[in-house]
């Protein structure tokens, strides 16, 4: 029989009882990614930065790419002049060109590439889809679609060599729905998600993991400055969809393919 007491251990400081009933403090998940590495792009930006200090935090050995790269050493001084850190020449996430290069150098300067977290990409509302510029619909799908796309056919064969590796991207919840003035946005979001589920169709039986995230409105200092009669307390803080990225890029989600996690916060 199972002795619930006796079978579920509770973490430290907390009583048995509290623990199954959910009523005890919630443990803080611990990531040890030692020795791994980990290529984040779009990493000058908000989020970029905090998954590379997730990621760091962690022990993990980062590759950090952005269009903005000159940015590198004023956001990340302590990591400057780090063995464990590669600040990427200026690479656009959408080129095949300058990723493969960019991809090659690092595997030269670490001889591996166990994580990919993709980003980059943006938004952009606009008018009716009937008067959005052709431009700004390949604007949104370039930025958001096909940075993922391109990055990701660098890395695979990299992780397909060793039979592991971890992929996590960053959709949107406006990807589930389309809503007035969002069309260009919507549609690129929602192609991250169907190139998650395809790559997780082709790859969860090589030992590759891709999944992706999909928040909601994120705490920046930029939706303050557009939105400043917002709630942000109801906004989801950039550093809490880090934490759901590591535990994507983890061992803890080696059951977890080709899903499209909520990341909404309150609101």
């Amino acid at each position: 029989m199972f002795d619930r007491g006796r079978d579920l251990k509770p973490p430290g400081g907390i009583t048995t009882n509290a623990f199954l009933r959910g009523t005890g403090p919630v443990p803080i998940m611990k990531f040890d990614f030692s020795g791994q590495v980990a290529i984040v792009t779009g990493a000058a930006g908000n989020l970029g930065v905090a998954v590379a200090r997730a990621f760091r935090s962690a022990g993990a050995k980062l590759a950090l790419i952005d269009l903005s790269s000159e940015r590198f050493p004023n956001i990340f001084p302590d990591l400057a002049q780090s063995p464990d850190c590669f600040f990427a020449p200026t690479t656009n996430s959408g080129d095949p060109g300058a990723v493969a290069q960019t991809v090659d150098e690092i595997n030269r300067r670490f001889g591996r590439i166990d994580i990919l977290v993709n980003t980059v990409g943006g938004y952009r509302a606009g008018p009716p889809l009937h008067e959005t510029p052709l431009g700004d619909w390949e604007f949104m799908l370039d930025l958001n679609a096909r940075s993922v796309f391109v990055m990701c056919q660098a890395v695979i064969p990299q992780m397909l060599s060793r039979n592991q590796g971890r992929i996590v991207n960053v959709a949107s919840r406006a990807a589930l729905g389309g809503d007035a003035g969002h069309a260009a946005y919507s549609a690129s979001k929602a192609a991250v998600v169907r190139l998650t589920e395809s790559m997780d169709a082709e790859l969860k039986d090589r030992g590759v993991n891709v999944n992706c995230v999909m928040p909601a409105i994120i705490d920046t200092p930029q939706n303050r400055a557009a939105m400043p009669d917002a709630d942000f307390g109801k906004w989801v803080a950039p550093e809490a969809v880090a934490d759901v990225i590591l535990f994507l890029a983890s061992e803890g989600a080696r059951a977890i393919h080709g899903a499209a996690i909520p990341v909404y916060g309150r609101s």
